[in-house]
């Protein structure tokens, strides 16, 4: 099911069931969010195709495709997927250098419409193959340092058109040096910075003060009223003029062998982010309703909507949480939203093309780097340094990969850090000695309690990973300094219940453990394995060298047999 808990569609075109079981009262409610999402899309579609380097007409076929698609094969009722601040680097990163010198604007449509038809089919058949789990391939913390840096580049790459001139450079470092450049050297047009400006400071004032309010369609209508009614474009303001008019056929997008794996590498990375971004995005607000979400039918839905805007002059899509959280405000219930604003899209192409003719182009700055500042989190940045500061050093890392590196570098940056993380853990473990608190059932990690009791000449330590290739040299040299201690110990006996893995060189590091042990007169005992490493211990053969007798099913076990058999008794740590 795609929400589970109420409402969940298990059809695989999930808006049959939704039509099934729809209501007449629900009606009202999902043709005003749709409309209200219409004047969310239009200008902000227009605001990332441009974005991506690509007309600002694409944005609206691609706008229109996606909302089809997942509202057809989407199993949220709620989601809202279109063009999104976050890809447009990506797509521009990936797209603009195949195309040629001097920038064929339907060689950079073809390119980013294959681009969106490599990340759909990556979507689908991640999703169809029960491939979620890879969005687990991003931490939160990279992924905050990621959108930070993201925030970051986006708002230094719009600020020149924010200004009302251009800058053609390569790189963050370019994008600055070309935007001081054109400060100092009096290119800023003061009607597009005053035009822009206020745009910016309008949609942050509404946001705050009226967050109903759809403060992007505020500002969007008072740009073009302003621009008709006091010539801006007569003052040096850009406009986006008319659109063309109609819909666009289906068309394959044609492109060259030698495109393939820079699109390839360039619709990984978008399909990676997308994947995170639906997946924690559907979640959040099918909590709200008391559901859970299958994060497989996710993937397909939004590899459709892919798809979709591929075979239509359109560009990779991911889910907007600011849309879907005013798409659920309004009172949305339904897919049917998703159709309402499609529909109203179209008809805007159909009879009114020239309707946002005089559009600022500082107007769609203003759009992009408020949504470019709701992508940085830095409450998030802040919090991560005031409680774990190795995971503040992944996020800086990740924003510094964006920034000094480029979009598409600084996600595989942030997907190596993310498993290198995993990895370090793994590597270096948590490890500590147990040992009894009085009143407190159980064993504990003396470092917590340093009140806690010992056993003479017997050592109780735990291993909180796995035992593999990468740590067994650290978990040998901790039993070995272990069995070096002042009483020498008798028995170490190893917790073994966090240990869910044991390979083939943990494996003859144990044989070999145990061996230089015994030559000491130390015994090596393990309590609380689990079933299915105690059988592979078995099938290594371990057991030729470790005494069957010592694994134990718990560690009350262990320390009731070592007691037993010597007679030792607790006792207090000693003092320092």
């Amino acid at each position: 099911m795609g929400e589970r808990g109420g409402g969940g569609a298990s059809s695989p075109v999930p808006l049959l069931s939704v039509l099934r079981t729809y209501r007449a009262g629900w009606l009202p409610r999902d043709l005003v969010a749709g409309l209200v999402l219409t004047a969310l899309l239009v200008p902000q579609g227009m605001a990332y195709a441009e974005l991506a380097g690509l007309p600002a007409i694409t944005g609206l076929y691609t706008s229109i495709l996606c909302l089809l698609a997942y509202a057809v094969f989407g199993p949220s009722r709620i989601l809202v997927l279109g063009p999104d601040s976050s890809l447009g680097p990506m797509i521009a990163a990936t797209v603009l250098p195949l195309v040629a010198a001097g920038g064929d604007p339907q060689r950079a449509v073809a390119l980013a419409s294959a681009l969106a038809l490599m990340t759909g089919a990556i979507m689908a058949i991640a999703g169809l193959g029960g491939l979620g789990f890879v969005a687990d391939l991003i931490s939160k913390p990279t992924m905050i340092g990621y959108l930070n840096g993201l925030a970051l580049t986006i708002l230094v790459g719009q600020l020149p058109k924010l200004c009302g001139f251009s800058v053609d450079a390569e790189g963050f470092g370019g994008e600055v040096a070309g935007l001081v450049r054109g400060v100092l050297g009096g290119e800023v047009v003061p009607a597009a910075l005053a035009v822009g400006l206020g745009g910016l400071v309008l949609i942050g004032v509404l946001q705050r003060v009226l967050p109903r309010v759809p403060g992007v369609l505020v500002v969007v209508v008072l740009s073009m009223l302003a621009a008709a009614l006091f010539g801006l474009d007569e003052h040096g303001v850009a406009l986006v003029g008319p659109l063309p008019q109609g819909f666009p056929p289906p068309t394959v997008p044609l492109i060259t062998a030698a495109d393939l794996l820079p699109l390839a590498a360039g619709a990984v990375g978008i399909a990676l982010v997308s994947l995170t971004d639906t997946i924690s995005t559907a979640s959040a607000f099918a909590a709200r309703d008391g559901r859970t979400i299958d994060g497989d039918r996710e993937i397909v839905g939004i590899g459709a909507a892919n798809l979709a805007a591929g075979f239509f002059q359109g560009f990779p899509v991911s889910t907007s949480g600011s849309r879907t959280a005013v798409a659920w405000q309004v009172g949305s219930r339904t897919q049917v939203t998703g159709l309402v604003g499609a529909a109203a899209i179209t008809l805007i192409l159909l009879l009114a093309p020239g309707l946002l003719r005089t559009l600022p182009q500082p107007t769609l700055a203003a759009v992009v780097i408020a949504a470019s500042v709701s992508l940085a989190d830095l409450p998030a940045t802040l919090r991560l340094l005031r409680v774990r500061r190795s995971e503040f050093a992944l996020s800086v890392a990740a924003f510094l990969g964006v920034v000094l590196l480029g979009v598409l570098p600084g996600i595989a940056v942030a997907v190596a850090l993310s498993i290198g993380n995993v990895f370090r853990r793994a590597w270096w473990p948590y490890q500590t000695v147990l040992g009894r608190v009085p009143g407190l059932p159980g064993y504990h990690d003396v470092r917590s309690y340093p009140e806690a009791e010992l056993l003479p000449s017997c050592v109780l330590v735990r291993f909180d990973a796995p035992l593999f290739f990468a740590n067994a040299r650290t978990f040998r040299k901790q039993l070995e300094r272990r069995s070096r201690t002042e009483p020498a110990p008798r028995w170490i006996v190893v917790a073994a219940e966090p240990i869910t893995d044991v390979d083939t060189t943990a494996a003859d590091m144990l044989h070999d453990l145990d061996v230089a042990l015994n030559a000491r007169a130390v015994h090596l005992v393990f309590a609380g394995m689990k079933d299915p490493v105690r059988r592979k211990i078995d099938r290594y053969e371990l057991t030729r060298t470790i005494d069957p007798a010592h694994f134990f099913p718990t560690v009350d076990a262990a320390v009731d047999a070592f007691r037993h058999e010597t007679g030792e008794r607790w006792t207090a740590p000693r003092p320092g």
